[in-house]
């Protein structure tokens, strides 16, 4: 029976002794290995009463079985949700709750009170550690080997990301079958892939670029994988030999380039190193060219539609672009009504195409105000396109803060802050950092005759959000800058506050 994703990436393999995945232990699994891992875990959705079109949603570590959880919801026709592992259980408890998950399957030590949390809202609770352990795999061990595929269209759901717009409420964005797949054939044949490539992989799989992209294209050309748990530069300077590629973020490129052993002769064999996720400095671009001799190749994507543009294989690959559309996407720059504007003026960037995602779970609404009419979905960045037809993103009209590759909504840190005894109000802003590309800064207000304690507010924020998420710093000012009709003025505030991490 077809079911397009699962048949054009993981059953195109089925039978092949071919390496797929690396492991940093010295073993290598073959795609049929990676296949019956996958088989014996569909095995157990379904055993637990999933059935096609459900939500499994997975906050656990990076691990070969992690991955084969992604292939097994494709073949069981369940709807895959990957969560952030610094999510904390009360930002978890509102995806599970909002998705309607029927499965979470999340590390040992968090079982308890996720438990509690599948308990009230009715869905399952299975474990999977860093080591392939856990209660999962445990069922998983008493299955076949080998399950018979669900039958999808290319228009079912495959997968859920959340993404969050300012009001801080996040949005479950839809992604299709032909979403993934038509995606990473694409990024196939604009990056060159082919069996014979051997990706180095340090990306986490709970976002779109480990997954949708570095995977999903291995997958698609039927390459190999140096499959490693998290970015480590001991371990991808040793493994860089063996590698043809890498896809990583700019902290990635940053941190080789401060490391006097990535030498020209190093990386002379890679053929291709991309960045993506946050914008990559023009000097970062010059240094690495300047140290090895390669032109790292940047792209354009968004979680709601995977990849939009790539920067050229062959070409001109400038700094501060990111390229042009990919084959079957199109993109045009607007006003705010979407008519397009004319070649060379600044707008808001939309795109159209079949990786554009089907709309925001259980939000008609928001999906109505972001994809018109006629297929094109506004993105919130504002762009331009120049007479060479490269695309250059200029801003958003959005608070969003990208730090390291990770999406950041200012509000939700705003709301957290301004809810703590001492604060009048805050302002949470992006501003640049060397490392990773922005990073997170609170500008607090005191209440009248009142002093925030700044340690109290950092251990709060601790305790409620991820990590990635925490401000590096908060200011205490008198007041915000407003503009004529009272609103926040961050543009000034960023200005203001441009050099504090850069010069640092």
């Amino acid at each position: 029976m077809a079911n397009p994703l699962y048949d054009g990436l993981f059953g195109a393999h089925a039978g092949k002794r071919t390496p797929f995945l690396h492991l940093l232990d010295g073993t290598t699994l073959t795609h049929q290995d990676f296949l019956n891992i996958a088989a014996r875990m569909a095995h157990v959705a379904t055993r637990l009463g999933l059935k096609p079109g459900d939500r499994v949603a997975a906050q656990v570590e990076k691990s070969p079985e992690a991955l084969a959880l992604y292939a097994a919801c494709a073949q069981a026709g369940l709807v895959f949700l990957p969560l952030n592992t610094a999510y904390t259980v009360d930002e978890l408890t509102y995806f599970v709750e909002n998705s309607g998950a029927s499965l979470i399957v999340c590390d040992s030590k968090n079982a308890g009170e996720l438990s509690a949390v599948g308990a009230r809202l009715n869905a399952k609770v299975e474990t999977l550690n860093h080591d392939g352990t856990g209660s999962l795999m445990d069922r998983a061990a008493e299955m076949p080997a080998d399950f018979e595929t669900v039958e999808r269209k290319g228009d079912d759901l495959a997968a859920f990301l959340y993404t969050s717009g300012t009001t801080g409420r996040s949005k479950g964005a839809m992604l299709t079958q032909n979403n993934l797949l038509s995606n990473a054939r694409a990024l196939v044949g604009e990056w060159r892939f082919t069996p014979q490539d051997v990706l180095l992989h340090a990306l986490p799989i709970f976002h779109t670029h480990g997954l949708f992209v570095a995977t999903n294209v291995s997958l698609a050309a039927g390459n190999s994988i140096i499959f490693m748990p998290k970015f480590d530069l001991d371990e991808i300077i040793r493994r860089m030999p063996h590698a043809t590629t890498m896809m990583g973020v700019p902290t990635f490129y940053t941190r080789l380039l401060g490391d006097n052993r990535f030498t020209r002769d190093l990386a002379e064999h890679m053929r291709l190193f991309v960045s993506g996720s946050a914008p990559l400095l023009a000097e970062t671009h010059v240094q690495f060219e300047e140290r090895t001799g390669h032109r790292i190749l940047e792209r354009y994507g968004m979680t709601e539609t995977n990849m939009n543009t790539s920067n050229p294989y062959d070409g001109d690959r400038r700094a501060g672009t990111v390229g042009f559309p990919l084959p079957g996407v199109v993109l045009r720059v607007c006003d705010p009504a979407g008519t397009p504007l004319p070649q060379g003026e600044i707008g808001e960037i939309e795109i159209r195409g079949p990786n554009v995602f089907k709309g925001y779970w259980q939000m008609p609404e928001k999906t109505a105000a972001e994809l018109r009419e006629n297929g094109f979905f506004i993105t919130g960045d504002l762009g331009r396109i120049d007479e060479d037809g490269y695309v250059h993103i200029v801003g958003r009209n959005k608070d969003l803060i990208i730090s390291g590759g990770y999406n950041i909504y200012p509000k939700e840190i705003e709301l957290l802050l301004d809810d703590q005894p001492g604060v009048l109000e805050s302002a949470v802003i992006g501003v640049p950092h060397p490392d990773f590309g922005e990073t997170v800064l609170g500008v607090i207000v005191a209440e009248p005759g009142g002093t925030p304690d700044i340690e109290l507010l950092q251990a709060k924020v601790c305790n409620s959000l991820a990590r990635f998420k925490h401000p590096r710093k908060l200011i205490v000012m008198d007041e915000l800058p407003r503009n004529t009709m009272g609103k926040v003025q961050k543009n000034v505030l960023r200005d203001q506050y441009k050099e504090l991490f850069v010069a640092a």
